[in-house]
């Protein structure tokens, strides 16, 4: 799989001295014309695309297949392809790593376009996630303009709008 981007925290320097924890993910692209299907997280006021952690031992496509079902209720999930490997290094707040590297691959899919009923894991419905279809370009702007105004802007959110960028170029 391609590798899309390498990305790097500004607040890690370097990695001489730090424990680094390995994690991966993967991440459901689904397209409809221009329309994907999004998360909209209220507590971060931003767009992301539906996908999450790997459990040990777990199938990187059934992990996909898991968290799109998990967090979308998608159904009828096929036609899954390959788009790419988005890799980073991010600050790690938990005792036993200081920086996380996460490979998250990304795959494309169909999905019948009305969705089930989502099972969000309890920090989900506190941070107000709701999946839905969105003109990706309006999803882009939004999370632009959440990038230079908001304080309480998550991590993830320019992994998310350079990943939006790239399949609005690739894939419409």
């Amino acid at each position: 799989m391609r590798k899309l981007k390498t990305s790097i925290h500004p607040d890690i320097g370097h990695l001489d001295d730090k424990v680094v924890i390995q994690r991966n993910a993967a991440r459901a692209v689904v397209v409809d014309g221009e329309e994907i299907l999004l998360l909209y997280t209220q507590r971060y006021h931003d767009y992301t695309i539906p996908g999450g952690g790997i459990d040990d031992g777990e199938d990187i496509i059934a992990g996909m297949i898991r968290e799109l079902e998990e967090e979308t209720g998608a159904q009828n999930i096929h036609t899954i392809k390959p788009f790419g490997i988005y890799e980073e290094f991010r600050p790690w707040h938990k005792p036993e790593a200081d920086v996380m590297h996460m490979h998250s691959y990304c795959y494309t899919c169909k999905v019948d376009r009305e969705l089930g009923k989502p099972a969000y894991e309890d920090y989900e419905i506190k941070n107000g996630m709701k999946a839905m279809w969105i003109n990706i370009h309006i999803a882009i702007a939004h999370n632009e303009k959440t990038i230079a105004n908001s304080p309480k802007k998550g991590m993830s959110i320019e992994r998310e709008t350079f990943l939006l960028h790239l399949i609005a170029k690739e894939m419409l």
